[in-house]
């Protein structure tokens, strides 16, 4: 059965721009994305067409300045957009987070004269991005990356492999992390490498449990040539610019979660209040209504850390540990809320029929992607102990 639109969430805005941004998301979500996102997820088909309808619409570079074409927003909103976009369709909410990470290192840390000539495209001229720094060995111990990139006179050669590439293969530009000095973090750097560059290819998608219309590939770089102009910050700077993005990629995930988690529970109400059992609706029943309640807490309490930790963000203010407490907690809310939808439903929510499988599978992969959960509380620990002793 094709996907309804997500239920109207009571969301406390901050100005009436962003309530009529939210309206226009919503428009779009109802006309362009709800209708054929169960049947292109089934089919694995990659909605291009809705990240062009998006950047058309000024909705790719939202928390990003109006001077290189971004949207001015505060990540309040902008997370807000996210929650709303992955609660119609995740490979959609999730692929917009994963395109403003893209664009962090240049507009964060690149020079005037690039932000100049790349960022107006990238945030509202039609391209989509794609982050490269995870690799077929180095995931968690992301600064033992081993792709390089060699200085060859004005230019960089970049060789090596990245792994657990969203957008993998169909990416117009990718913020490439790689190796230009010694071992450990200070030896990595930063690149703006674009999508067709001669060497650079991308290896069959990989076969998923979800989330089967976003691409996630391996990327091959065979002596990737760029000049040195794509560049990123200083040379060795690339961990901590790499660092500095996913610490707000992280909150991006986090709204991610509680859209499906709160298309989950829009859909097990809707279902519960519908079926009858014994001469009722099952929501009569104390064991379902107690599961409900506890689900809609959940989400409740995930959306309110995730916007706490955006509202330090936009104070200019340290929100690193708050921010894998959001990711953490919003993606096990995501498991637990998806998993007791498919209770819920019983026998119908095992099958492609209705959503809420397809909820589940999709809610795993966020656990996992930009920091595992483990990787968080590990985060987490280390602002509240210090550093592990050795």
């Amino acid at each position: 059965m094709p996907d309804r639109a997500p239920r109207p969430v009571d969301r406390q805005l901050p100005t009436e721009e962003s309530k009529d941004l939210l309206a226009l998301v919503r428009d779009i979500i109802e006309r362009e994305i709800v209708p054929v996102a169960a049947e292109e997820e089934a089919a694995g088909h990659f909605p291009r067409q809705n990240f062009s309808l998006l950047s058309e619409s000024g909705l790719l570079g939202l928390p990003y300045d109006s001077e290189h074409g971004g949207g001015d927003q505060p990540y309040e909103v902008y997370l807000q957009v996210l929650e709303e976009l992955a609660a119609a369709r995740l490979t959609v909410g999730l692929g917009v987070s994963v395109h403003s990470l893209a664009c962090h290192a240049l507009a964060s840390y690149g020079t005037a004269d690039q932000q100049a000539e790349h960022l107006p495209a990238m945030l509202g001229g039609g391209l989509l991005g794609a982050y490269c720094l995870s690799e077929p060995a180095s995931g968690s111990d992301a600064a033992s990356l081993r792709t390089k990139a060699v200085r060859d006179g004005d230019d960089w050669v970049i060789t090596g492999t990245k792994a657990w590439i969203t957008h993998g293969g169909v990416a117009d530009f990718y913020t490439v992390l790689a190796r230009t000095g010694g071992e450990g973090a200070g030896g990595i750097s930063a690149f703006l490498v674009p999508g067709d560059a001669e060497g650079l290819v991308a290896a069959a998608p990989e076969k998923k449990m979800g989330m089967n219309g976003s691409p996630t590939a391996q990327l091959h770089f065979d002596g990737v040539r760029i000049g040195d102009d794509r560049r990123i910050g200083d040379e060795g700077q690339g961990f901590a610019i790499a660092l500095a993005a996913l610490d707000s990629g992280r909150l991006g995930i986090a709204a991610c979660a509680v859209g499906v988690a709160q298309a989950a529970l829009d859909e097990a109400v809707e279902y519960a209040t519908g079926r009858r059992q014994f001469g009722r609706p099952i929501a009569d029943f104390q064991g379902l209504r107690f599961m409900l309640a506890d689900m809609a807490t959940r989400i409740e309490a995930g959306r309110a850390l995730y916007l706490a930790a955006a509202r330090l963000r936009d104070a200019g203010l340290p929100f690193s540990r708050q921010a894998a407490m959001a990711k953490l907690f919003c993606t096990d809310t995501a498991m637990q809320v998806t998993t007791d939808a498919v209770q819920v439903l019983g026998g119908y929510g095992y099958t492609a029929d209705f959503p809420v499988e397809r909820y589940m599978r999709e809610a795993k992969v966020l656990q996992i992607v930009e920091g595992t959960n483990q990787i968080q509380r590990m985060v987490i620990a280390r602002h509240l102990a210090g550093p592990e002793t050795r």
